[in-house]
């Protein structure tokens, strides 16, 4: 039987930081999303809007049934909440397996993946509990409002970005 060396095979401690980096980063965005979520809805009434810098950015507090920019948000409700959480349970399979193929030597993949992970199931847990986000951060310059979002949609956003900014980078010994 012939032995193939070139699968380099990470040392267990390696292995634990690399998943404790992921424990930590899901964990930290799950609990500040949700946090931040529970805050808006104990003290905001639905639609409720608050300036935090005059003519840029509010707190806001809006409800979407839909996926992001209420795509789909006009579908029943069983049928969205049904499709949302089959989508997220995949997306978390995906990023686990994916997560545990990447070597800790790769922390910015690790890191983006762990946001993503930590956005989307922050995301899951108000599809789940309400079968719909609670989002609250309004940017707007003068009549132009992006679209509300949270912190779990930021989380996978910036979780993105860092795969992007990775992708670009030359891979290494060259």
């Amino acid at each position: 039987m012939q032995v193939d060396y070139s699968v380099e095979v990470a040392p267990a401690q390696a292995r634990l930081k690399k998943w404790l980096l992921f424990v930590i980063l899901v964990s930290m965005v799950v609990a500040v999303d949700q946090s931040t979520k529970q805050y808006v809805d104990a003290t905001f009434s639905l639609y409720e809007s608050r300036p935090v810098v005059e003519g840029f950015f509010n707190l806001t507090y809006v409800r979407n049934s839909g996926a992001a920019f209420g795509i789909l948000s006009r579908r029943d409700p069983e049928f969205l909440r049904l499709f949302f959480l089959s989508v997220t349970g995949l997306a978390l399979l995906i990023v686990t397996f994916y997560y545990s193929r990447i070597p800790w030597s790769q922390r910015l993949i690790l890191c983006g993946l762990g946001l993503i992970m930590g956005g989307a199931l922050g995301n899951g847990i108000d599809r789940y509990t309400m079968g719909q986000v609670i989002d609250f951060l309004d940017v707007y310059v003068g009549n132009y409002h992006w679209p509300a979002f949270n912190v779990a949609d930021s989380a996978i956003c910036i979780g993105v970005g860092l795969l992007l900014i990775d992708s670009f980078r030359p891979p290494a010994g060259l």
